[in-house]
């Protein structure tokens, strides 16, 4: 099969999946809509509805390689996960994390209440904010002085020994971190924290005091991994450790979803498969992929490539933090392959990690991950990112890096967009199905 590589076209327009689109569309998006009960609206950091889009459109290559370029990041700080011997995610831990968090959310902290854009991420444990007077921090602050609930944990508090390499400063559980170029200094503190309705007293996150280099985001994050100080963690008693999202397509005109927090309105009618615990890297939301089919072809694939390994840290885990999945290379060529020789289009180029673009409209197959269970199928809207004017499609999977520490098949964002993902940790179970985000 031919292929060449896409050059650089200055007449493609912006990235779709960037979702830059102007109000010239007809597009009015309802970004004032108040969150309720215990459900969060779920934005796209690009979206109007977000300060933090691009204040400039990016040609759709640039897009494209930016987002790809973000990605592999994220699988590295994965691949850190296994380096050492601790079996938490530290504060603020991961360049890709800090870098570039997809889809973010509202939260109020302290008394009387500041209100926050906060990533939403379940590869991540806890929650942290830029504090005033934080040097090198680029956006809001969370002025902590002015809030009377505010209090800073000491080194004898018992979250200190969840921090990474504690230290004591006036009496204050203070952490540093180095990522790449960039490094922070924060301590570890307590506020409340409301979500929605639900007010959380006594909060335990990082109040970020100094932090040098270019990838410190300006929101803050809101961890909803499985470690000590994730928010299920702190708020077993309020969400008994449930939580579900639906994020939203990248078409979506409000683009908005939902995150439901705790066990009421969970979706009953839904298809789970076991969530697997995973020493090498216990933050993370791994399951059991058994299989992939294109089509009605179930693909060969080696088995090594899908294993579930404790020992390695090897297997497939569900992130709502990476964009587009990454299957170990044995696996993606398979599919890959076999989406190719369905699409039955010659004309194949590439466009930097992704070697499956076309120029023109084509029909996809449906690609269906295959859960003990569980089947989870990808419509096209789930499979292929568009330029804007429509004259190129690519399939939206790459190859995961050849990395030892690394051997991890990631069911990304896009996959799982207009899907009601359910995170079931006392069951130790994963629901997945089909919903319409809006």
């Amino acid at each position: 099969m031919a292929t060449r590589t896409l050059s650089l076209l200055p007449h493609l327009f912006s990235l779709a999946l960037l979702i830059c689109i102007s109000l010239t569309q007809g597009l009015n998006p309802k970004c004032d809509i108040s969150d309720q009960g215990s459900t969060l609206q779920v934005f796209h950091v690009s979206s109007p509805c977000s300060p933090f889009r691009p204040s400039e459109p990016l040609s759709w290559e640039e897009s494209v390689l930016q987002m790809q370029a973000k990605d592999q990041a994220r699988l590295q700080y994965f691949s850190s996960l296994v380096a050492g011997r601790k079996s938490f995610v530290p504060i603020a831990s991961g360049r890709q994390i800090i870098q570039s968090p997809t889809y973010i959310v509202r939260a109020k902290i302290g008394t009387p209440a500041q209100t926050f854009l906060l990533a939403m991420d379940t590869s991540n444990d806890a929650a942290w904010v830029p504090c005033t007077g934080c040097l090198g921090c680029s956006s809001s602050f969370f002025a902590s002085d002015k809030s009377t609930s505010f209090k800073t944990l000491g080194c004898q508090a018992p979250q200190c020994k969840q921090v990474p390499r504690p230290t004591c400063s006036a009496s204050a559980c203070s952490f540093n971190l180095t990522y790449g170029a960039s490094s922070i200094a924060a301590n570890l503190s307590q506020d409340n924290i409301t979500l929605a309705d639900d007010s959380i007293p006594y909060y335990t996150f990082g109040c970020i005091q100094k932090t040098t280099g270019s990838s410190v985001p300006p929101q803050g994050l809101l961890g909803l991994g499985r470690g000590p100080l994730s928010l299920l963690s702190q708020t077993h008693n309020l969400y008994k450790s449930t939580f579900s999202y639906c994020l939203p397509s990248f078409k979506s005109p409000n683009f908005s979803g939902s995150l439901r927090l705790g066990t009421v309105g969970q979706p009953i009618r839904i298809k789970y498969t076991p969530l697997l615990k995973n020493p090498r890297r216990s933050s993370l939301y791994y399951v059991k992929l058994v299989a992939i089919r294109v089509g009605r072809k179930v693909v060969d694939i080696p088995p090594s490539a899908l294993a579930f390994n404790p020992t390695t840290g090897a297997g497939t885990v569900i992130d709502s933090g990476t964009v587009f999945t990454r299957l170990v290379e044995p696996a993606y060529v398979a599919v890959r392959n076999e989406f190719r020789r369905r699409v039955k289009n010659a004309n194949v180029i590439s466009l930097g990690g992704f070697d499956t673009c076309y120029s023109g409209s084509i029909v996809a197959p449906t690609i269906t991950f295959m859960f003990p269970g569980l089947n989870m199928s990808l419509a096209a809207d789930n499979l292929l990112i568009h330029s804007t004017a429509g004259s190129i499609s690519c399939l939206a999977m790459a190859a995961a890096p050849d990395n030892v520490n690394s051997v991890l098949n990631v069911i990304a964002n896009m996959q799982q967009q207009n899907h009601r993902v359910l995170f079931d940790i006392p069951n130790s179970r994963l629901g997945v199905s089909r919903e319409r985000c809006t």
